[in-house]
């Protein structure tokens, strides 16, 4: 691992896997998924309330980190997170996503008196043959696999017709501005602190569901978890390699590009010729 990788993520597995903390655990992941999966409000914040308080009587430090991820994931559900480029929804998602990342992250610091979250921009590490490939062939997928994915599911009406170049603008900003907020919550957020308290494959597996879910009621359905989940398994593994949040959100933004334009595309057939499914 990389010298200046942030405390957040142990340097090794050093703690003990018991079902008494895991069960906690599990238990906040699988509350996104019954809150943004199954869109079932009372039923996933119960399951999120019952989960913090197993993890504050099995440790304070898990209680801690888990009410961290549990604040941010009610705070997104207090609103759909289903795509829209209306201005009030366009304002509304964007604070809401806001308050997800920035409450965990000052409670940390005022209230707790620590950094266990941290947005590491630069490691000081040169990026590798491989990672800099890697770059390249993120987009050149996307171009590949995306398109066909939005037109022959029909995933591409969960976002909405684009009919003048305002809402064209917002559509880029917001499909940037979630990519962003995604790599800071999901994985500088949620990744970094079930990796203080369990190894690289479960923390990342537990940060998996939570992603995938949200991405479900963005809308990413139909066969989309079988594209998003290992995305999402993907950009925590590199994470943890790399120490870098730049790095990370480069990949997701290249990514971005490619589905903003495959949905115009799916939206617009004959618009944009460079794609092989029309």
């Amino acid at each position: 691992m990389p010298a200046d990788l942030p405390t957040s993520l142990p340097t090794t597995d050093r703690a003990a896997l018991s079902l008494t903390t895991v069960l906690p655990a599990v238990g906040v992941s699988l509350s996104a998924f019954l809150l943004f999966g199954l869109m079932l409000p009372g039923w996933g914040h119960g399951l999120l309330v019952l989960s913090l308080a197993a993890a504050w009587w099995v440790s304070r430090e898990l209680g801690k980190d888990l009410s961290l991820i549990g604040i941010g994931i009610a705070i997104v559900s207090i609103t759909s997170v289903e795509a829209d480029v209306h201005w009030d929804r366009f304002f509304t998602i964007g604070i809401v996503l806001l308050l997800a990342v920035l409450a965990p992250s000052l409670i940390d610091r005022l209230v707790y008196r620590r950094h266990a979250i941290r947005f590491p921009w630069r490691t000081g590490q040169k990026w590798s043959r491989l990672e800099k490939s890697y770059l390249v062939a993120v987009p050149l997928l996307g171009w590949l696999i995306l398109p066909f994915y939005f037109i022959s599911s029909g995933t591409y009406l969960n976002w909405p017709y684009i009919t003048d170049g305002s809402e064209l603008a917002r559509f880029f900003v917001g499909v940037n501005f979630v990519g962003t907020w995604d790599e800071l919550f999901f994985i500088c957020t949620c990744f970094a602190l079930l990796r203080r308290h369990f190894p690289v494959w479960l923390a990342n597996l537990l940060q998996a569901t939570i992603f995938v879910s949200f991405l479900w009621e963005l809308g990413y359905r139909e066969w989309g978890p079988l594209l998003t989940a290992p995305f999402a398994l993907l950009q925590g593994w590199i994470f943890t390699k790399t120490g870098s949040l730049t790095y990370v959100l480069i990949v997701h933004l290249l990514f971005d590009v490619v589905v903003f334009l495959s949905i115009v595309h799916a939206h617009n057939p004959g618009v944009m010729g460079f794609f092989l499914v029309g």
